[in-house]
């Protein structure tokens, strides 16, 4: 979780693949702890073709069937079904927008929204952006992408900077 949090947390990405890596994740993560998700990035990595879109979106009813039988990642079959979908998606969305980072970034008009929490107590679950990215992302044919997923997503990904004033990462603006 440290490691996690001082290298990769918060830390914008434009990179599709991590993006639709993070968006996995996170929804992967709905209901249970994200140190469990952490502790299966590998397998969900080895499992989902290193996150490549496209190759996640080829994914066929058998493979997905392996899915549901591999403890290594979160064995539920309506998260399973919503990561190929949201493969698709995110194709749909680099064809339209030329990169799925284009669109996403859009909801925080390509800049990070910088918070300066005194506590973690403090950060709310969702905000106006991530429910109007949730929305969106809705719209267009993603699943588990409520507005605290996308809340999640959104900080995860660097779109927003919820680091706290006293965290060394916090920044500066």
């Amino acid at each position: 979780m440290i490691e996690y949090h001082d290298v990769e947390w918060g830390r914008p990405s434009r990179d599709d693949r991590h993006l639709f890596e993070m968006l996995t994740l996170e929804g992967a993560q709905a209901g249970l702890s994200w140190s469990t998700i952490l502790a299966k990035r590998d397998a969900y990595r080895a499992a989902y073709q290193n996150f490549e879109p496209g190759d996640v979106a080829r994914f066929t009813k058998r493979r997905r069937e392996r899915l549901l039988r591999n403890p290594g990642i979160v064995r539920n079959r309506l998260k399973i079904e919503s990561s190929v979908e949201n493969a698709r998606a995110v194709l749909r969305a680099q064809a339209e927008f030329g990169s799925f980072a284009k669109f996403v970034w859009a909801f925080v008009d390509d800049e990070p929204i910088v918070n300066r929490w005194k506590s973690h107590r403090e950060l709310p679950a969702q905000t106006a952006e991530s429910a109007a990215l949730s929305r969106e992302l809705k719209r267009r044919g993603f699943r588990f992408v409520g507005p605290t997923i996308c809340y999640a997503f959104m900080q995860a990904v660097g779109m927003v900077d919820d680091h706290e004033r006293g965290c060394y990462r916090c920044s500066k603006r």
